[in-house]
């Protein structure tokens, strides 16, 4: 949908800024010893304490259970859609805990997440939470109206592969929003190999629309794996992984990120 009546563009920029408030609230409450259960009870709480709620939660996809959690909280390994229900396992020092955040406010979606090190991080874990920051950063710049979709993973892709040296999972990607949590276009953050993997990508950033893009970095590969039925995904080899998504509205002189603040979260909790 494309949004253009200042009503309702206060309206998405209001859903997007709970969603940062959310993260500073994790931000500041983050602890070693903490479960996701835990965790995820603290998205819950402060959702209702701001008279909204979480759009992940029983959200259903064909083939698999209604989504169990207020968010997703993907560990380590598990690079988007981990559940607090799939582990009783307290986050310890060093892990990589990347916290994906939707509401429902007014009738309007907010959808973005970050990654943070608990306690602290070793050099390959820096480098690839700095890469999923600065992608981000340099993907959102690129979504110029009038501009092929593209153009938004050629920024990402260079910064990730091209200059870090890591892997951008291939087969997930960016998606519209607005009153629904998900709605065309899909972005990709990958260029495409063959013109029919990505049909959205020639087409282009249009005023009015709210689109949110999310990097998903992993140090080894670009192949995921999941269990039949069950949300977490995991990269294919075990190897690290980040997950940055920002909420991002086209404007006719270019795109405001409406999670902009989300760019002055630590990137190591606790």
């Amino acid at each position: 949908m494309l949004v253009t009546a200042s009503r309702d563009i206060e309206a998405a920029t209001r859903a997007a800024e709970l969603v940062v408030l959310v993260h500073q609230r994790l931000a500041d409450s983050l602890r070693a010893g903490q479960t996701l259960a835990e965790i995820d009870a603290l998205v819950g709480r402060t959702l209702r304490e701001h008279k909204a709620r979480s759009c992940f939660h029983r959200y259903k996809i064909p083939g698999h259970p209604p989504f169990p959690s207020q968010s997703c909280l993907s560990v380590n390994e598990c690079v988007v859609h981990g559940t607090h229900v799939m582990t009783d396992r307290p986050i310890a020092p060093g892990d990589l805990l990347s916290v994906d955040v939707g509401v429902s406010l007014g009738g309007w979606i907010g959808d973005a997440a970050w990654t943070y090190a608990i306690e602290h991080a070793d050099e390959t874990a820096t480098r690839l939470m700095e890469s999923g920051i600065e992608s981000l950063r340099a993907g959102v710049a690129a979504m110029q109206p009038g501009r092929p979709l593209i153009d938004w993973a050629r920024a990402v892709q260079g910064r990730v592969e091209e200059q870090d040296g890591f892997h951008l999972v291939r087969g997930l990607g960016g998606h519209g929003y607005g009153r629904k949590l998900h709605a065309p276009p899909f972005v990709s953050n990958v260029v495409p190999r063959s013109p029919g993997e990505w049909p959205d990508g020639w087409s282009t950033f249009k005023p009015g629309q709210l689109i949110a893009v999310e990097p998903m970095i992993a140090v080894g590969t670009s192949e995921i794996t999941s269990a039949p039925g069950a949300w977490p995904i995991f990269t294919a080899d075990g190897s690290l992984s980040v997950h940055y998504e920002a909420d991002v509205l086209i404007g006719d002189d270019g795109p405001r990120n409406l999670t902009e603040a989300m760019f002055d979260l630590p990137s190591i909790a606790g």
